[in-house]
């Protein structure tokens, strides 16, 4: 047999063995122990969660957080940037983040994604949901919403209303704010081309 035939032997060999040997390794059961390589993360004292211990007072193994921890990413030092609402719990009047170019190109830019769908380009109501699936949409110039102060538009855009949906997880805190600098943007030039005609 030539080392060319010896060779192409042993390829086949492996191409076929090799699939079969993965698939008892992963999956097939066995009544003998698994082959550990550093057996000392499986072998090493620890206790798992829910379990009983006698080292604490109370039983417990997974301990209670220390008093007033707060979980990464839900730290509110500004409560109305946060939530909408003032010291008194009522929504705030005007927004607390100061507007400028910038906020207004995010608020531009968010608005985009999460509400031109609905509400269209402009914000009155006639996106690709109200044209396709005749689902009503607010008018965002109209004057009952542009009354609204902008701690209950961001009320609205968190935990959304009527069938529109939240979007308190998908939409930041400021970006929120930037939708609402945004919309006021857009109410204010719609009530001037209003004036205008």
């Amino acid at each position: 047999m030539s080392a060319a035939t010896t060779r192409a032997l042993l390829v086949l060999l492996l191409a076929v063995t090799a699939p079969l040997v993965q698939g008892c390794m992963r999956g097939c059961s066995s009544s003998s122990p698994p082959v550990l390589v550093n057996t000392s993360m499986f072998n090493q004292p620890k206790y798992k969660a829910q379990a009983e211990s006698r080292f604490f007072y109370d039983g417990k193994t997974m301990r209670q957080p220390v008093p007033n921890t707060i979980a990464r990413g839900h730290l509110r030092e500004d409560v109305a940037l946060a939530t909408g609402l003032g010291a008194d719990g009522k929504p705030v009047a005007s927004s607390p983040v100061e507007s400028d170019e910038a906020l207004l190109a995010r608020g531009a830019e968010r608005y985009g994604i999460y509400c031109q769908p609905c509400h269209d380009e402009r914000g009155e109501g006639k996106g690709v949901l109200s044209e396709r699936a005749k689902v009503p949409t607010a008018n965002l110039l109209d004057p009952r919403i542009r009354a609204l102060s902008d701690g209950e538009i961001f009320d609205t855009i968190t935990n959304g209303k009527g069938l529109m949906a939240g979007y308190r997880y998908p939409i930041g805190a400021h970006d929120r704010w930037a939708i609402i600098a945004h919309v006021r943007d857009m109410q204010k030039k719609g009530v001037e081309m209003g004036a205008a005609k």
